[in-house]
């Protein structure tokens, strides 16, 4: 009778031991596989229920849920310790329930119309909504509650019982104290118990767009860079063929014998051909710096876009080449009212760029480096960051900084090559402007 080494038992259970990992490593994917397949068969029954379910399960209200589980509490109190008192509770919120129930039954045959007037407004102005509720059924229609959403805020309305084809309309105010974009709508008709136990809504109208524009100053149209160029601004690039005199040199092969100088080479005896400098098409780019961390308060934010929207709106209607933008994008510039549109758009933005100098590359890449660049900045941001900024164009192009500062004083001063405007109320922006100019 022979036995085994210490060794060779070793090896045979460390043999063993592995065999036993890898079949419990085949056991465990194929339940996994198996779960997986029986996931992906169960899919669409499980979204089939969930689209049955739903709508039901979405009448409960928040409170609803409590009450109802406020009830299983009760019932397993009363089936586990006895204690009869929970037995009432139990009862009381189910019947509470059922009695819900009966409210959310029914059919609404209405045709709803949203009309706000006007639908651009300045900020401060008023703006009023009408909501009208038409019956459009062959039956009379319960009295129903009706909510609209406007901006922030919610409207709720009591509809009473309308006849077949009667109608009923609804009057609001909008608030329009600061600038924004105000959504109306939906207008959603609600069913449900006076508790709030069970609501169900159906939606009627979409949502329609309330433009509050920030208030805006006219700018005199000799205000610097503001003036509609008929022949394009001169550069300093020499070039052959141009609208603006320079100088005179020698005639080399190749050059355009029209450019030649016939009066002056006959005086000299040799041929001399004109030069000119380059002129260009005035191009501006008007930019918003919207980082909230920039800006001393909101409403400094708030008079640095009404800045830039009467810069903008200015220039657009000079018919001067524009580009506006901010962090969100490029604006629309085709008429004072459309970038006066998106002007509602802008919003604080925090840590979207490192710089103001890096928000202004990545926002220009692809386009032509402008004849004058005016970017609208906070009191926060630093003298160097604008330095920096200003550098990132070539010499062409003049540079004018307008900084919104509610507790400074206004006035005008240099910065490298940039100009710098110091703004604190709106009014004093046309006179800054107008001293800036040519």
């Amino acid at each position: 009778m022979t036995t085994d080494s210490p060794a060779r038992a070793r090896r045979r259970r460390a043999s063993a031991a592995d065999q036993a990992r890898i079949a419990a490593g085949q056991l465990g994917a194929g339940i996994t596989r198996a779960a997986k397949a029986a996931a992906g068969r169960g899919a669409p029954l499980a979204r089939a229920v969930g689209a049955r379910i739903g709508p039901v399960v979405g009448v409960v209200s928040a409170l609803g849920w409590i009450v109802l589980g406020s009830a299983a509490v009760s019932i397993v109190l009363v089936v586990w310790l006895g204690w009869a008192e929970f037995a009432f509770i139990a009862v009381t919120l189910i019947a509470a329930l059922l009695i819900a129930t009966a409210f959310v039954f029914g059919r609404s045959t209405y045709r709803v119309g949203i009309e706000l007037n006007p639908r651009r407004v300045v900020a401060g102005d008023r703006a009023l909504g009408r909501l009208t509720v038409v019956n459009s059924g062959t039956r009379s229609v319960l009295p129903t509650r009706m909510e609209l959403p406007v901006g922030e805020g919610q409207a709720d309305f009591t509809i009473p019982r309308l006849a077949p084809g009667a109608e009923t309309e609804e009057l609001f105010a909008v608030p329009t104290a600061r600038r924004a974009l105000i959504l109306a709508g939906p207008a959603l008709s609600v069913r449900g118990d006076q508790l709030g136990l069970l609501r169900r809504t159906n939606q009627w109208t979409e949502q329609i767009e309330l433009f509050v524009h920030p208030r805006t100053v006219r700018l005199a149209a000799t205000a610097r860079g503001l003036v509609r160029d008929l022949e394009g601004q001169t550069t300093k690039v020499i070039t052959d063929s141009d609208l603006a005199f320079h100088a005179l040199r020698t005639y080399e092969p190749g050059d355009d014998i029209r450019n030649v100088h016939w009066r002056t080479s006959a005086r000299t005896g040799q041929l001399m051909v004109r030069q000119y400098q380059e002129t260009r098409r005035s191009q501006l780019l008007l930019a918003f710096d919207a980082e909230r961390s920039h800006f001393a308060s909101d409403d400094e934010f708030e008079l640095g876009v009404a800045v830039l929207a009467s810069v903008g709106c200015q220039v657009i209607r000079e018919e001067t080449e524009i580009r506006a933008l901010w962090q969100g994008g490029a604006m629309r510039v085709e008429t004072p009212t459309a970038l006066l549109d998106d002007s509602c758009r802008i919003q604080p933005v925090d840590g979207a760029h490192p710089t103001l100098r890096e928000f202004l590359r990545q926002a220009t890449l692809r386009v032509q480096a402008p004849s004058l660049a005016v970017t609208v900045v906070g009191s926060q941001v630093e003298a160097a960051e604008l330095r920096g900024a200003a550098a990132l164009w070539g010499g062409d192009t003049e540079t004018i900084v307008i900084r919104v500062d509610e507790a400074a004083e206004p006035r005008l001063t240099r910065l490298g090559r940039s100009m710098l405007i110091t703004v604190s109320a709106l009014p004093e922006l046309p006179a800054l402007l107008k001293r800036a100019g040519r």
